[in-house]
């Protein structure tokens, strides 16, 4: 019996240059690749990721180096040149595959340790496989494994509690000015990716509303429009400052967009409300001096930076956690798989030894006179359990672990030294016609 194995090959941000990246990336969407793959006929059932830090490609194969060549060629041919393909795309096999995989979904491979997006994004690559019926036994239980230990990780470490990244350290920033975030409204500056981020976190505080001002309004409408919020242009940013309680500023302007005077005209409107700037835009956005006003709080790139680096101690220390839960859960695994290919081999010769005893059964018990049905049941009865016996050191055998014997070496010397479906034997069983006569 020839042995399926695991395998999971990819690039990701720690090993593959952006540039790269970029051209692997599948952006049209799963449905192509994955139908792309059916063409392989050596792929029992596979699945894909693509994000925009990571291209990874999980199957089962008997033929897993032919395979992971014909894998590479269909999807990424003419992308990149050879040599910068077989430079930067590692594979896995086995309980590393496994590993990898669970410590993927735990966010501990992550840019940001900790995150919670990739784990909604493993899901999503999931979903489609499912669809598209590419993913089969192996990988339906492998994956659901995977969202397991996640959550596993998020439910018994504190890894996601504290913000390393600069968008959510913003957020954490304006809980400790406001004490709360609810019914704050929010004006982000800028339409870019950092301003988006920075959203994200904050819609789940609570917030009242979101503006975002932008150079570009149709810019600011589409992102306003994700977050249910409104638009407006940059001239209307000095307008929009009576309202705000929370300025994110994020624009890639080459100067200052607003400065101390424009603060200072609007804070007698809003009464001396607090009014609290982030800038993690680089050049700066957001003028120093509007920090010394009353009520005004302005953080920049650098101060956001600072607690980042506190918090990613502490979550450095509880990935050490997260590793832990990571290794017991890929020991599990494999355990349940190392059963599945035992399994039939183990089915087969409870079936043969099965078939023996009703065999000879049927053979010998016609012959003796006088016998009641309930001696008939006490010798089924002994017959089975004379099978059983004589089992239990084979199945023994298959299912212990050894360090010097290969699982699927054992599994192929049981099935030669008992003749089961696939092997050849030179010797069949005797002829028992003649037993018990």
């Amino acid at each position: 019996m020839a042995r399926e194995s695991i395998i999971l090959l990819g690039v990701n941000h720690k090993k593959t240059p952006l540039a790269i990246r970029e051209k692997l990336a599948l952006t049209g969407g799963y449905e192509e690749p994955l139908n792309q793959l059916r063409q392989l006929r050596g792929l029992k059932e596979y699945y894909l990721l693509s994000t925009c830090n990571r291209v990874e490609v999980l199957f089962a194969s008997e033929e897993p180096e032919q395979m992971r060549a014909e894998v590479l060629n269909l999807l990424f041919a003419g992308r990149v040149s050879q040599e910068q393909l077989e430079s930067c795309v590692y594979t896995h096999s086995g309980s590393e595959a496994v590993r990898h995989l669970f410590t993927v979904a735990a966010s501990l491979d992550s840019m940001i340790v900790g995150e919670a997006q990739i784990l909604g994004q493993l899901k999503e690559a999931y979903r489609h496989a499912s669809e598209l019926k590419t993913s089969g036994l192996i990988l339906n239980r492998l994956l659901h494994k995977a969202f397991s230990a996640a959550k596993r990780v998020r439910t018994e470490t504190r890894i996601g509690a504290s913000a390393v990244s600069i968008s959510y350290a913003a957020v954490e920033l304006g809980k400790k000015i406001f004490g709360s975030l609810e019914g704050k409204r929010v004006m982000l500056i800028g339409a870019g990716e950092m301003a988006e981020l920075a959203a994200e976190h904050l819609v789940g505080q609570g917030i009242a509303e979101v503006v975002v001002v932008n150079r570009t309004l149709e810019r600011a409408v589409n992102l306003a429009a994700r977050f249910k919020g409104r638009a407006a242009g940059l001239d209307e940013l000095v307008a929009q400052l009576a309202e705000a309680d929370i300025i994110i500023s994020s624009t890639g302007a080459t100067g200052l967009v607003l400065h101390k005077q424009d603060v200072a005209s609007v804070m007698p409107r809003r009464r001396n409300r607090p009014l609290f700037l982030i800038d993690i835009a680089v050049p700066r956005d957001l003028d120093p001096e509007i920090n010394t006003l009353d009520n005004v709080y302005l953080y920049d790139i650098d101060d956001l930076n600072n607690v980042v680096e506190m918090n990613r101690e502490q979550r450095d220390k509880e990935a050490v956690k997260a590793r832990h839960i990571v290794e017991e859960e890929t020991f599990k695994f494999m355990r349940w798989l190392e059963a599945m290919e035992v399994t039939p081999t183990i089915v087969e010769l409870q079936t043969l030894a099965e078939s023996i005893c009703r065999n000879q059964l049927e053979k010998t018990l016609p012959r003796i006179n006088g016998l009641g049905e309930k001696e008939r049941q006490s010798i089924e009865r002994m017959a089975a359990a004379i099978a059983n016996k004589l089992l239990h050191h084979p199945l023994r055998y298959l299912k212990a672990e050894h360090e010097c014997v290969d699982r699927q070496e054992r599994i192929s010397v049981v099935r030669s030294l008992f003749c089961l479906s696939g092997e050849s034997c030179s010797n069949s069983l005797p002829d028992q016609s003649d037993d018990a006569s």
